[in-house]
């Protein structure tokens, strides 16, 4: 595999699109292009990440919403198959071949920086910390290809108000686990190790912005973010920090990860924005995961569909200069 530096490193350079496209044309070539197109997106060559790996625990209780209950599940094995989360890798592979050796428990996240009440909370206090509930979002990568996911998750926003932010306090940072002894993708200067997401304070205080504890009603996979990761479904994917381990609460706007290593290319809002597009590529429309070779693009909605709900938390801002 080659590693470029940081500042090479973009997330179209690294996506298999091209290489599934490549896949395509050499099983078309071997006669069996048809059978592909009729299996979409899910036959693109998952049997090897598929093969010894069970599902997961279920979660014993959490409440049904009415969240996104008109949409079309994507389906268990390409959530968990076809990831983004460089730590286990670079290919979408990779995640779910490289992150079996993940421990997820016990696990501890510092919850610090500009608040009242800093503590360290183990995965299951953090999960007491509000009733679980099964929420359907869409989620939309910046690299145009799309996933509809059955989390399983809290309001960030209950973790917010216990942790009794100060007046000081505007903005918040998500960190992940960089473990080199389990994370292949840590060895290497990928990006600037640990990873790092944030939000505006009262981003994170909607009611959409949730912690994810499971997916289809089952535990976390590790290549999804194990044992907990933020979701925020108005704003491009790699907001999402995974495997978190400490919560800090600052004054001012952090420089996330993908802001340090691509300045010109990952802002920090990263809100799905269909006309404002990435500076390499259209974000007009995305490729819904699991849609076989027929199926056209879709068009991509503003916030990803979610403008009612997040649009009034950016009134005023030039989203083009913020984006």
């Amino acid at each position: 595999m080659l590693i470029g530096k940081p500042s090479d490193i973009v997330a179209s350079e690294i996506t298999p699109a091209r290489l599934f496209r490549q896949r395509r044309e050499l099983i078309k070539a071997a006669g069996l292009g048809t059978m592909m197109a009729l299996g979409g997106w899910s036959s693109l060559g998952f049997a090897a990440q598929e093969k010894g790996q069970g599902r997961r625990p279920a979660i014993k209780s959490y409440k049904k919403t009415a969240y996104g209950q008109e949409e079309k599940l994507t389906s268990y094995r390409d959530i968990t198959t076809y990831n983004n989360f460089y730590e286990f890798g670079t290919s979408k592979e990779q995640p779910a071949e490289n992150a079996g050796q993940l421990k997820t428990s016990p696990w501890t996240i510092s919850i610090e920086g500009e608040i009242l009440k800093p503590r360290k909370l183990g995965i299951e206090e953090l999960m007491k910390l509000a009733p679980l509930e099964e929420r359907i979002y869409r989620m939309r990568c910046v690299e145009g290809w799309s996933m509809v996911i059955p989390w399983v998750g809290i309001p960030l926003a209950r973790l917010v108000s216990l942790a009794q932010p100060t007046a000081n306090a505007k903005f918040i940072e998500f960190i992940s686990l960089a473990d080199e002894a389990v994370m292949p993708g840590v060895r290497a200067p990928i990006l600037d190790w640990p990873y790092l997401e944030a939000l505006r304070l009262d981003e994170a205080m909607h009611e959409l912005a949730i912690l994810a504890v499971g997916l289809y009603g089952e535990v976390l996979p590790a290549q999804n973010g194990a044992p907990v990761r933020l979701v925020v479904p108005w704003k491009y994917g790699f907001k999402g920090g995974k495997s978190i381990v400490r919560i800090r609460f600052v004054e001012k706007m952090p420089q996330t990860t993908w802001m340090r290593a691509a300045p010109r290319e990952y802002g920090f809002y990263a809100n799905v924005n269909p006309s404002v597009d990435h500076p390499r590529w259209s974000q007009a429309n995305e490729r819904r995961i699991g849609s076989n070779l027929f199926t056209k693009r879709i068009p991509t909605l503003m916030f990803n569909g979610y403008a009612e709900q997040v649009a009034h938390l950016y009134s005023g801002m030039d989203l083009r200069k913020h984006f």
